[in-house]
């Protein structure tokens, strides 16, 4: 019983392999196996969504993101973070840091009936204690999520912890983007160092979806990125391997240096999800988060949008300027609080927030307010290896046309993200931002370069 007859298993078999190979031999293969590639998005898609919303909502999403179940007792330590964020919105003399914009952006996003997915690692309280998404009574230790409670909520919102296995955690996420597009579904790092451990999905699935598999995925990564003296596992999100696979654009990646641009980025990723889906890289702040420089009004939430680079505010005359430093992230802000900064009056800074789509016509404009410059220097706090500079070399060597010589001033090629020394972070630091202000004298020492671009 159950036995086959000697020889049936092979009729069986080659059965099969000659039903394949007449089937096969009707195709044509020009034809019937092209996969169609997804219709690209309206030019300027992405430059016409309004991101702003008005004074009134902002204040009345906030005051109901801080109302609590009566008798929940706040953990005591938190109390002053809620009356600081109260404040913010609604005191005038007072700005929102980049969790309550990150929070505002939320619960706006929710009540405009697109539902949220928010994992990571530390994502709940965030890793730098900044984000508080899920607050505990402190004599159940029972969770509350003001975002899952708000009113004003047409949609659900969840947050969950995921595990250190990168690369099985981002798997997932890309799976559940491209199941649930309509929703925002964000994936976010501990350290942007530890999503070298996923670089394979990302490579295969993220970044060339739509290349290879017609897919059109909308995953956002959020990467703390930031050199801040810490050891080299814990100081970059690779913003160089992002740029080198960016390519058809495939993707967005993104720098933001204020918590405006932060809300606005995030706001403009909802509304684009059916017009226009993209990966969005995020390289997020570390240390910086509660930083006066990187903290924004609430106009600038009511009023502002999107922008893909920053000019300098405090310049006058920018006929006066003879050196522009362009930089992005977390290096403007010991460019602009430097003493150097008072004392050079013919530098500008300007920061680059948008990376890629390189946002060439814009740059091109802004090239033209400065007309007496002598010199455009890329400004980075990574190893010369590292960062934007490869990517942006001929980019902004053709944005100049020659008319204007290329600089790159920062860190010399290294194997290593970071010196893994808070003593030598700073002293190098120190080095690179008077290397900048002060373009022609030497260097002080090997661990600062200029060379010409």
């Amino acid at each position: 019983e159950a036995v086959i007859p000697a020889g049936r298993a092979d009729e069986i078999l080659q059965a099969f392999m000659t039903q394949l190979q007449q089937e096969n031999e009707k195709l044509d293969a020009e034809k019937s196996l092209f996969e169609p590639v997804p219709p690209s998005p309206p030019r300027g898609a992405a430059q016409k969504v309004k991101t702003s919303i008005p004074l009134k909502r902002v204040k009345e999403l906030n005051q109901s993101l801080l109302q609590f179940p009566k008798e929940f007792p706040i953990n005591p330590k938190l109390v002053k973070f809620v009356e600081r964020r109260l404040d913010s919105i609604n005191k005038s003399g007072d700005k929102v840091d980049w969790a309550t914009a990150e929070e505002i952006a939320f619960a706006s996003i929710l009540q405009d009936a697109t539902a949220i997915r928010l994992t990571g690692q530390d994502s709940a309280r965030g890793t730098f204690s900044q984000r508080h998404a899920v607050f505990y009574d402190t004599k159940t230790n029972k969770g509350y999520i003001p975002l899952q409670s708000i009113p004003q909520a047409q949609a659900s919102f969840e947050v969950l912890n995921s595990p250190l296995s990168e690369l099985a955690a981002i798997g997932f996420e890309i799976g559940y983007n491209v199941q649930s597009p309509e929703r925002l579904v964000i994936w976010e790092a501990q350290y942007g160092d530890f999503v070298n451990n996923a670089q394979g999905v990302i490579d295969e699935f993220l970044v060339s979806a739509r290349a290879k598999w017609g897919l059109t995925p909308s995953l956002v990564l959020l990467l703390p990125h930031g050199n801040e003296g810490q050891g080299p596992d814990h100081s970059s999100g690779r913003i160089e391997r992002f740029l080198a696979l960016a390519a058809e654009t495939n993707m967005r990646v993104a720098y933001p240096s204020t918590a405006a641009q932060y809300f606005h980025l995030l706001r403009r990723q909802v509304l684009l999800l059916k017009t226009d889906p993209l990966p969005l890289i995020v390289f997020t702040p570390k240390g910086l988060l509660r930083h006066p420089l990187t903290a924004s009004t609430v106009g600038e939430l009511t009023d502002g949008t999107w922008q893909p680079f920053i000019d300098d505010a405090d310049i006058q005359k920018p006929k006066s300027i003879t050196s522009l430093i362009l930089c992005s992230g977390r290096i403007y802000v010991d460019l602009a609080s430097s003493e150097l900064r008072k004392e050079t009056r013919n530098v500008a800074i300007v920061r680059l927030e948008q990376l890629y789509p390189f946002p060439k016509d814009a740059l091109e404009n802004l090239l033209q307010q400065y007309p007496s410059l002598e010199r455009l220097i890329w400004v980075q706090e990574e190893p010369l290896n590292m960062g934007a500079w490869d990517y942006l070399r001929p980019r902004l060597r053709q944005l100049t046309n020659a008319q204007v010589p290329l600089h790159y001033v920062g860190r010399p090629e290294s194997s290593s993200p970071a010196e893994g020394s808070s003593t030598s972070y700073r002293a190098n630091q120190q080095a690179l931002i008077e290397q900048a202000f002060k373009f022609d004298e030497q260097a002080r020492t090997r661990s600062v370069v200029k060379e010409r671009g």
